[in-house]
């Protein structure tokens, strides 16, 4: 017993203080593969040979898949769910995620019953149609659109130029949701490539977001226009009037 404890003693000396020596609990379960036979009462028991202590592993707790975890969130978060809204997530990510720094609770019949009125009660200002609106609005909202037009051939700007350059800016925006500039753009107009406006998009037929853009004459060769660099840093002239208060509020991309 002494040889034992002076040896440990030993080891947590040598690894250092910053070791810690922790006790694991690990649970096997086992069949035995050759039952043991039982002996008559009042008589001697058998003795065990090697064969019985053979064992079949039937499950490693260690590796076993715990059940997924039911929360339910106090308040909105962006991008994952509205006050009340019911989740469900593993374990780890329940605990660490959202049960530790408090934006969910378990779904607990009593928290059930606590949080069942939120989906009934109206909208405020800080709940949206969908829990990734907000993620999606300022998305929108620093971007600035860049749609690229001909320098030699006559065009009249429509919903679908714009739609085609939200695709190739990497957002997926249809037409009928798009509502054009209050004026007509049509070119080539060169006055155009330094001046700005603004399309609104509707979300989820719900939520509006106002999205900057400008144009861009496109051509090859010799007739190609030079590259401002980071140009959509820098402030531009509002191509209406109208709209020149809304641009100045809009943050401009970094």
């Amino acid at each position: 017993m002494m040889l034992g404890l002076r040896t440990l003693i030993r080891s947590a000396i040598t690894a250092g203080p910053n070791v810690i020596h922790q006790q694991t609990r690990n649970t096997f379960i086992l069949k035995r593969k050759n039952p043991f036979p039982l002996h008559k009462k009042g008589g001697r028991p058998t003795k065990m040979r090697g064969r019985h202590f053979v064992y079949d592993l039937v499950e490693d707790t260690n590796v076993k898949r715990k059940p997924d975890v039911k929360v339910i969130l106090n308040q909105f978060i962006d991008g994952v769910g509205n006050q009340g809204d019911l989740l469900t997530l593993r374990p780890i990510q329940a605990y660490r995620d959202y049960l530790m720094p408090g934006l969910a609770v378990y779904a607990s019949p009593e928290n059930l019953e606590k949080f069942k009125d939120y989906a009934d009660k109206p909208k405020t200002e800080d709940t949206f149609s969908s829990p990734y609106v907000h993620r999606t609005i300022g998305c929108l909202s620093h971007t600035t659109l860049q749609i690229t037009m001909n320098k030699f051939e006559p065009w009249v700007l429509e919903p679908w130029h714009v739609s085609t350059s939200f695709r190739k800016s990497g957002f997926i925006v249809p037409e009928h949701v798009i509502e054009m500039p209050p004026g007509q753009i049509k070119g080539p107009d060169l006055s155009l490539q330094d001046k700005e406006f603004y399309v609104t998009v509707t979300i989820n037929k719900t939520e509006k977001v106002n999205v900057r853009c400008r144009i861009y004459h496109w051509a090859t060769g010799v007739d190609r226009l030079p590259w401002e660099e980071f140009h959509w840093k820098k402030p531009k002239e509002a191509l209406f009037p109208e709209q020149a208060a809304e641009l100045e509020k809009m943050t401009l991309p970094q």
